[in-house]
């Protein structure tokens, strides 16, 4: 048995699990609980403890959920970002995962941080970043959903029809 495979497939999974959890808890449990928590002046625990270390697992378990991902296309991975008919299915998953990738460093993760405090921002800085991270990360969500079938589909693709 080839170690390297087996440990990248493990690591793909596991960081996409916490990945994935934790985008879906930010947006289907978060989100509405520091409306409540700011409703009645409760957010602060939430903002100063949950949230930055929440996205601390966040951003990395994208990280590493990408790099895992590519270590296990290796000689592949040119033919699943060309979208070669043999990596197309896979191919779609990987290049999704990436725009997911990009707005979690790129877009989110700097919002975030002006939101929380973390870095100076003045209140219109702080209102565009909370669209901003809003949109991302709604965005993430909804293309989660074609991800995770064209990653299924790329590693079964026998049981599609493909």
């Amino acid at each position: 048995m080839d170690f390297v495979p087996a440990i990248a497939r493990w690591l793909h999974l596991m960081a996409g699990v916490m990945w994935i959890g934790l985008l879906y808890y930010f947006n289907f449990v978060q989100v509405a609980a520091m409306k409540a928590a700011a409703a009645d002046g409760t957010a602060v625990g939430i903002s100063k403890h949950v949230a930055p270390r929440a996205l601390l697992f966040f951003r990395w378990s994208a990280l590493v959920t990408w790099l895992a991902g590519a270590a296990l296309l290796g000689s592949y991975f040119k033919a699943a970002f060309t979208l070669q008919p043999s990596h197309a299915l896979i191919g779609m998953g990987a290049w999704l995962g990436t725009i997911m990738l990009f707005n979690v460093w790129v877009l989110i993760w700097p919002s975030q941080r002006k939101i929380l405090g973390m870095v100076k921002a003045t209140d219109a800085q702080k209102i565009t970043a909370r669209r901003v991270a809003f949109l991302a990360s709604r965005t993430n969500t909804m293309l989660s959903i074609p991800m995770l079938f064209f990653m299924a589909a790329g590693a079964h693709s026998g049981v599609y029809g493909y």
